[in-house]
């Protein structure tokens, strides 16, 4: 056997094609720009994914005679080919638009140098191949200001994350700023938990973070239940306090590189709940832009449909009509308007288009209110796929193989999506029908109430429209012959009785109560999802305020997998990050979730409203929600709510 090269020459020739691959990168990138001109004079649109997959499929050829394997050849292609898609979007963007163009611009962006904002603007900036002056700010408000008295070209605010959702707070600002939209940016959130160089993680004892990264790290952070949490407004402020504190007993929650400005060394690295954790920014201007009509774009627009029965549904459906596609749909609070909502809509398609302009024209009779925020280019760039043929992974003939693939494929096939069952779900419960066109009004009823006074309450729910009572506040107090009493009254009275669990031991009386609704805060409990998917009683899932939808569907498959199939989900909000204190209902999530799954699905409005707000309730059931829950204790307004809702 021959002697080996030695290891360091061996780094030099590897370090030397690292510098020819940068610089062919570099030339390649060039060459996509000269593509940009070219399609600028003959409007052609920026991707042509015919030739893309041309392109892929013959690399991957090359690549396999080369001994490269055709994932990874795919996979580094896609995201050239982003690269290039975005750098021609950025070119052209910028050609529409030559009196704003300037070799420098004033950034505002939420806190200092290292926070997530500041990654997200200097990404913005590196892509257009211009510098940034820093403008940090404190808070959501100061950026719009800052903008509007022009002493911002451009404002960078966070929209929302793929784990924790969306941010309320600037949906908020957006009602009453002049600014539009004029661009977008998405970028990987890697939380890190940074530390002064030479702590361990047993030297931590205190935890700086923003509310945001704080409900992005959810699981980390309850492992280690020591941890003394201190909300800060930005994380570029959390790795401040941990250089003020300059002790080993504190570290903040950011990305490595924020942490690589403040000399902070990362102790853990991915901390977030998902694998894939994103952030999206929408930048502001005091004028709006001219895209081009070759770049895909979103259009912004807000508006409110009024109290109508079936507003919504009806501007909904124009959209549908024109063929546009609504990605994104959020509802906010009018102030100083009572049971009226505002309406924020993101539609992928270019404010130019006829199409586009018919659609807000119809709306604009339909609506109370309707304002176009902005039209801007879209930076979401789905990438380019080659089918398994085109991979020549398994040959196409082989009966065998498209046996095993169409195994493999159900086998990944979640049992609470579409595709695993295309029909809706329906939960039966004595007289409770729930999902499949049945809504269903279920009421929250504390247990600590007494034996007349609960009488009484059962006895008024069932005459103001409920058909079942959760019932709260258990905690174990209660034994069974006292618990198996209340259940008695809930069936006298004609109600079907859920009993609520917050925790394990609240599981030892389940086999008394028709349902059983586990708490949001019990919704990772691994254990408890198998104990009840292993039960023969329908189980309602609580959304955690701090859940992804993904995490909020993996909790209702975990108990479909152990066999219990009466699941029913219950969106109880998401928690605002400005505001750690404050839910929101996801009206948006609820879409999301009634076209990804055939569960039913009921909106807890009890849980995010200090009073009932009837234009919840009739967004819920607008939007094909298969229930509500609501207090039990405001009969009269139940009563009328309840009237109304039957009736619309």
């Amino acid at each position: 056997m021959s002697q080996p090269q030695g290891l360091n020459l061996t780094r030099e020739q590897i370090t030397a094609l690292d510098n020819e691959l940068l610089t062919l990168l570099s030339k390649r990138r060039e060459l996509s720009l000269e593509v940009a001109k070219s399609k600028e004079i003959d409007i052609r649109p920026i991707r042509d994914t015919q030739r893309e997959k041309e392109l892929l499929e013959r690399l991957v050829q090359q690549g396999r005679e080369k001994g490269l394997d055709a994932h990874f050849v795919i996979s580094l292609y896609q995201s050239i080919i982003e690269d290039s898609v975005l750098n021609q979007q950025a070119f052209l963007h910028g050609r529409a638009n030559p009196d704003t163009q300037k070799q420098q611009y004033t950034i505002a962006y939420l806190g200092a140098r290292g926070s997530y904002s500041y990654l997200a603007a200097s990404r913005y900036c590196n892509r257009r191949q211009v510098s940034m002056i820093d403008f940090g700010c404190q808070s959501f408000d100061d950026i719009v200001n800052a903008v509007e008295s022009g002493h911002a070209d451009y404002g960078f605010l966070p929209i929302e994350n793929t784990s924790s959702g969306s941010i309320n707070e600037v949906y908020d600002v957006l009602q009453h700023t002049s600014l539009s939209i004029v661009g977008e940016t998405t970028i990987e959130v890697g939380h890190c938990l940074l530390g002064q160089p030479g702590a361990s993680l047993a030297d931590i004892k205190t935890v700086y973070a923003h509310p945001q990264p704080i409900s992005q790290c959810s699981r980390y952070l309850s492992l280690h239940p020591h941890f003394k949490l201190e909300y800060c407004s930005s994380s570029a402020e959390a790795m401040s306090k941990v250089i003020e504190a300059n002790n080993n007993s504190v570290a903040a929650i950011g990305s490595a590189e924020g942490g690589a400005l403040y000399q902070l060394t990362a102790i853990e690295d991915g901390l977030a709940n998902q694998k894939i954790n994103q952030s999206r920014f929408i930048v502001v201007a005091r004028k709006a832009v001219a895209v081009p009509s070759q770049l895909p774009a979103k259009t912004t627009l807000i508006m409110a449909t009024g109290q109508k029965p079936g507003a919504l549904v009806e501007a909904l459906l124009v959209l549908k009509a024109h063929n546009l596609n609504m990605s994104k749909l959020e509802s906010r609070p009018i102030p100083g308007t009572p049971w009226e909502e505002m309406f924020y809509i993101d539609i992928d398609g270019n404010l130019a288009t006829q199409d586009l302009q018919q659609a807000i024209k119809e709306l604009e009779r339909l609506t109370r209110f309707i304002k176009v925020l902005g039209c801007y280019p879209s930076e979401t760039v789905k990438p380019t796929q080659l089918s398994q043929a085109q991979l020549l992974i398994e040959p196409s003939s082989s009966k065998a193989a498209e046996i095993t693939e169409k195994k493999t494929s159900n086998q990944l096939q979640h049992k609470y999506s579409r595709e695993y069952r295309q029909q809706n779900t329906q939960v039966i419960c004595k007289q409770l029908h729930i999902g499949d066109g049945h809504f269903a009004a279920f009421s929250l009823i504390n247990m600590s109430l007494t034996e007349t006074e609960f009488t009484s309450l059962a006895k008024q729910n069932k005459e103001a429209g409920f058909q079942a009572v959760i019932l709260t506040d258990f905690h174990g107090q209660l034994n069974e012959l006292q618990f198996k009493k209340y259940i008695q009254i809930i069936e006298q009275a004609g109600l079907v009785g859920v009993l609520y669990i917050e925790q394990d031991s609240d599981l030892v009386h389940g086999h008394l109560a028709d349902m059983l609704m586990l708490s949001g805060q019990q919704m990772f409990n691994q254990g408890l999802l198998s104990q009840l998917g292993k039960m023969n009683v329908g189980v309602i899932i609580e959304r955690n305020n701090m859940a992804s939808i993904e995490d909020w569907l993996a909790a209702a498959d975990r108990v479909l997998d152990q066999g219990n199939q009466q699941v029913v989900l219950c969106e109880s909000g998401i928690r605002s990050f400005a505001q750690p204190e404050r839910v929101t209902l996801d009206l948006a999530g609820l879409i999301e979730v009634k076209d990804t799954s055939h569960l039913p699905i009921i909106c807890n409005i009890a849980a995010n409203a200090t009073d009932i707000e009837y234009s919840q309730i009739k967004a819920a059931k607008q939007l094909n929600a298969d229930g509500v829950v609501l207090n039990a204790m405001e009969y009269d307004a139940n009563s009328q709510l309840l009237r109304q809702m039957y009736q619309d």
